[in-house]
């Protein structure tokens, strides 16, 4: 008795087609990797956001209390000396309260990038906020700086002389709230490189 044999060919699969195939294992090795390196990241734009938040707020606050009344004074006339004479530190305190607005408004943002480390929106809308934000936390602190230099300092060639030897409370409070500014600039600074970095990397 003699048995029938079947045979069935099964196709083997091309050398270019077993080549397709390795990029994208390779692929999806390099995406995970890369949202492993932009968690971290972010992770670390909250911290960031996090210390330029009590930085810009303790540049506010110090500014906003700087005030000082000399003891000697009479009936017609008292020296005084207050942020609000001035119209520089005026515009700093508005400024770096804004600025410390936007960073409290910013962290849902950055926890979004954490949750997604992948987004691109997100990071994107961050470095353009981040960077208005570095501007004009810089203009405030620097106009800041200079009346600071001048009270410390005067100018011979304007005749405006030196007030800190009189008012030396106020030019502690006015130069702290100076340094908590720069400060803040710095980890802003930092924080635009951060959002830059993580768009460029693929």
């Amino acid at each position: 008795m003699k048995s029938d044999s079947v045979a069935v060919d099964v196709p083997a699969e091309s050398s270019s087609a077993i080549k397709g195939k390795a990029p994208l294992l390779g692929l999806a090795r390099d995406h995970t990797g890369s949202g492993g390196y932009k968690r971290g990241l972010s992770i670390f734009d909250f911290l960031l956001r996090l210390a330029a938040i009590v930085a810009a707020l303790a540049a506010a606050a110090t500014m906003g209390t700087s005030d000082e009344t000399l003891p000697f004074f009479t009936q017609f006339l008292q020296f005084e000396a207050s942020y609000d004479d001035l119209p520089t530190f005026q515009f700093f305190v508005v400024a770096i309260a804004i600025v410390a607005g936007y960073l409290v408004l910013s962290l849902p943002l950055s926890v979004v990038t954490i949750v997604r480390p992948l987004a691109v929106a997100p990071r994107l809308l961050l470095l353009v906020l981040d960077t208005a934000a570095l501007a004009l936390d810089t203009a405030a602190a620097s106009a800041a700086a200079a009346i600071v230099y001048l009270a410390h300092n005067g100018n011979t060639n304007t005749n405006w002389l030196p007030i800190c030897q009189q008012f030396g409370d106020f030019c502690q409070k006015t130069s702290g709230a100076v340094v908590s500014a720069f400060a803040s600039v710095t980890f802003l600074a930092i924080l635009v490189v951060i959002s830059g970095v993580s768009l460029k990397r693929p």
